[in-house]
């Protein structure tokens, strides 16, 4: 195809498949979020979404074909560039290139670990501190779950440094799609950088109260 073989359509893939995974990140949040309300609402979310198969798996498929499209081309891109001659480097002058941007490829593989681990830890529960119980109404326990296996210091640090490394792949990366699309130009760049970094550490601050409430009590 064309678009695969062009780096212009290479590049939109990958804003196209980032796209979805900051979406999915986004939803992902919302959901874990409800663990701050209480037992309840977490266990309900987690038992509306089994309730859902038809629509929860087929979603799961899509987004696993998006991680793996956007990996792909993130390393070949990567590696591309690294070969390229830096004349000829094709890089938009409006886009300064800052640590996060620098770090992409290497952000971009830690997180594939966390999302590996994370997999491991409590969707796979292979890890013998996460409990597989059952709530009052016979649900399964998502709240427990999830304080039993952040109470451990370290795991919750392991969680900590992802949302870290979360924050400076996507404050680049959000800015990044804008950029790839050609939506930006010198008056809404500042306003991309500055809404792709309001993001990001709405899921920095989010997502790491987690573990810092639950190791602090909390939550417990």
């Amino acid at each position: 195809m064309s678009v695969l073989k062009s780096a212009v359509g290479r590049k939109v893939i990958m804003a196209v498949t980032g796209f979805f995974m900051v979406f999915f990140v986004l939803m992902h949040l919302l959901g874990n979020s409800t663990i701050f309300i209480g037992p309840e609402w977490i266990n309900s979310y987690a038992e509306h979404l089994h309730d859902l198969p038809v629509v929860v798996w087929p979603f799961r498929g899509f987004m696993f074909v998006m991680l793996c499209l956007h990996v792909f081309f993130g390393i070949t891109l990567t590696l591309e560039n690294w070969g390229a001659n830096p004349g000829k480097y094709a890089v938009s002058k409006k886009l300064k290139t800052t640590f996060a941007g620098k770090t992409m490829i290497w952000t971009g593989l830690l997180l594939l670990a966390f999302i590996l681990f994370h997999l491991l830890h409590f969707t796979l529960k292979v890890v013998p501190e996460v409990p597989q119980v059952l709530d009052e109404l016979g649900r399964f326990d998502v709240y427990t779950m999830m304080v039993a296996g952040l109470l451990n210091r370290v795991v919750a640090g392991i969680y900590i440094a992802a949302m870290i490394v979360l924050f400076l792949h996507t404050s680049h990366g959000i800015q990044s799609i804008f950029q790839t699309i050609g939506l930006n130009n010198e008056r809404t760049l500042p306003k991309y950088n500055l809404a792709a970094k309001f993001l990001s550490a709405v899921f920095l601050i989010g997502f790491s109260a987690i573990p810092v409430l639950i190791v602090t009590w909390i939550i417990s």
